[in-house]
C-alpha cells in the first residue's frame, strides 16, 4: 500500500529577519512597515470631492482668482468717483466694461475650448490686468476721461474662472452626477463667498490705504490665482479642436430658453442689489448672499434631482415666493432687522437655482464647449444684472425704496414663467 505524503510543516508564527551588508558586515534589514488599514470614505460630500486628484490645487488658485470679481467694480466706482467727482462717470465706465465683457467673454471661452485652459487664460488675463494697471495710471495723472472707459473696458478679457472650474469638475467627475451636483453647489457657495468677501475688501483697502489700492491687489491677487490655476495641468480638460460641423451652443435645443432663465434671474440680483443698497446701505446686502451661500452648501449636500427641469420650475418657484418677503417687510414695518431676516431667507432660493441651471447648461453642452456655454450662461447673468438695477434704480426714484422690492419678486416670476413655457413647449414638441 503507498504511502501518502506526509503533511507539509505548519507555517511559523515569527518571521526570519532579512540580512544585509552594511560597512562589511551582516547585519539586519528593516522589514517593511505593516500597510495602515484604509479608512473608510468621509461621509461628507465636500470632502470626498475635495479629495479628488488635484481639486484642492486648482481650487485653491480658483478661489483667489475669482475674489477679485468682487472687487474690482466696486474699486473702480470708488477710485473714479473719489477722483473726479462723479458717481455718474464712474457708473458709465463700469456699465461700458460690463458690456465690453458681455461681448468678449465667449469668444474667450471658444478660445480656452479650442486651446486649453492655460494656454489661452493666462494671456488674457494679463491683457485685463494691464488694463486695470492703465485705469489706475488714467485716474492719477489725470487722463482724459474717455481714456477712463478704453482702459476699463480693456479689463474685458478677464476669463471666467468660475466656469473653467465647473469645466474641470464637469471632466472629472463625468458620468458621476452625484459628484457633479456637489461640486455645482460647491461652485455656487465660492461665488457668493466671493462675491460677498470682495466689495467689503475692496472698500476697506481703498477707504484705510489710497482709492487705487482696491484695484491694484485685485488685479494682482487675478494674475496670481491664474496663474496656480493654470499651473494644474493634470486636471484640465483636454482641448477640443473647433470642426465644421460644430455648432454654437446658442444653436443647441434648449439653450436659448435656458439663457433666458439666468438674464431674468440675473435681473432678480441686480434690482436687489440697488434697492437694497438705497433703502438701507450695502452692509444688508451680505444677509442675502450668507443665505444664498449657505442654501447651496445644503443643496449640495442632497441627492441630485432625477427630474433636472422639474427640479429648476420648482427652485425658480420658492424664489419667487422667497423674494416676496423683503417687498412685504419694506411696506409693512420700517424695522430692518426684520427686512435683514427676510434678505437671509430670499437668499435661500437663489443658490439652488443656480445650481440647478448650471446643471441642465452642463447636460445640454457638448463636452468640447463647455467653457463657452457656461460663459453664455454667466453672459446672460451679467446682462440681466444690469437690466434689473436700472429697472431697480428706476423703481425706487420714481416710487420709492420699499416699492421698488416689487423689481426682483417681478423679475423672479419671470424666470418661472420663462422656464414653465420652455418645459410645456418642449414637451408637446416631443
Amino acid at each position: 500500500m503507498p504511502r501518502s505524503p506526509a503533511p507539509a510543516p505548519p507555517a511559523r508564527t515569527t518571521s526570519t529577519p532579512l540580512l544585509t551588508v552594511a560597512g562589511g558586515q551582516l547585519v539586519a534589514a528593516p522589514r517593511a512597515a505593516p500597510k495602515a488599514a484604509r479608512r473608510p470614505p468621509s461621509a461628507n460630500p465636500y470632502l470626498r470631492l475635495l479629495a479628488t486628484p488635484g481639486a484642492r490645487a486648482f481650487t485653491t488658485g480658483n478661489l483667489i482668482a475669482r475674489l477679485p470679481m468682487g472687487m474690482l467694480g466696486v474699486s473702480a466706482i470708488i477710485m473714479i468717483a473719489g477722483s473726479r467727482d462723479s458717481y455718474a462717470l464712474a457708473g458709465a465706465v463700469t456699465a461700458t466694461g460690463l458690456a465690453a465683457t458681455a461681448l468678449v467673454a465667449p469668444f474667450t471661452a471658444r478660445l480656452v475650448d479650442r486651446y486649453g485652459q492655460a494656454r489661452i487664460a493666462v494671456p488674457a488675463t494679463a491683457l485685463a490686468v494691464l488694463g486695470s494697471l492703465a485705469l489706475v495710471l488714467c485716474v492719477r495723472y489725470e487722463a482724459p476721461a474717455w481714456t477712463l472707459f478704453v482702459a476699463y473696458a480693456a479689463t474685458a478679457t478677464t476669463p471666467n474662472t468660475g466656469g473653467m472650474s465647473r469645466a474641470r469638475w464637469a471632466h472629472l467627475h463625468r458620468g458621476d452626477p452625484a459628484a457633479l451636483h456637489t461640486a455645482n453647489s460647491f461652485e455656487q457657495s465660492a461665488d457668493e463667498l466671493c462675491f460677498m468677501l470682495g466689495p467689503v475688501l475692496a472698500a476697506t483697502l481703498c477707504g484705510t490705504l489710497f482709492p487705487e489700492a482696491g484695484t491694484l491687489v485685485g488685479a494682482f491677487l487675478l494674475m496670481t490665482g491664474v496663474l496656480i490655476f493654470a499651473a494644474q495641468r493634470a486636471t484640465e480638460p483636454p482641448p477640443t479642436p473647433r470642426t465644421r460641423t460644430a455648432v454654437s451652443p446658442l444653436r443647441i435645443p434648449g439653450m436659448p430658453a435656458l439663457l433666458a432663465v439666468f438674464l431674468a434671474t440675473g435681473a432678480v440680483f441686480g434690482a436687489l442689489e440697488v434697492v437694497s443698497i438705497a433703502h438701507a446701505g450695502g452692509a444688508i446686502l451680505a444677509l442675502q448672499a450668507a443665505g444664498s451661500g449657505a442654501a447651496g452648501l445644503v443643496y449640495g449636500s442632497l441627492r441630485p434631482a432625477r427630474n433636472v427641469h422639474g427640479r429648476l420650475l420648482l427652485c425658480l418657484a420658492a424664489m419667487t415666493a422667497l423674494m416676496s418677503l423683503p417687498l412685504l417687510a419694506a411696506t409693512s414695518t420700517a424695522s430692518l432687522p426684520v427686512l435683514a431676516l427676510c434678505l437671509l431667507l430670499a437668499g435661500a432660493a437663489t443658490a439652488p437655482t443656480m445650481v440647478t441651471g448650471m446643471t441642465l447648461v452642463q447636460r445640454a453642452t457638448p463636452a468640447g464647449q463647455l467653457n463657452e456655454g457656461m460663459t453664455l450662461s454667466v453672459t446672460a447673468l451679467l446682462g440681466g444684472v444690469a437690466a434689473g438695477a436700472a429697472t431697480g434704480g428706476w423703481l425706487v426714484e420714481h416710487a420709492g425704496t420699499a416699492a421698488g422690492y416689487a423689481a426682483p419678486m417681478g423679475a423672479a416670476a419671470l424666470a418661472l414663467a420663462v422656464a414653465w413655457v420652455a418645459r410645456v413647449s418642449g414637451d408637446s414638441a416631443r
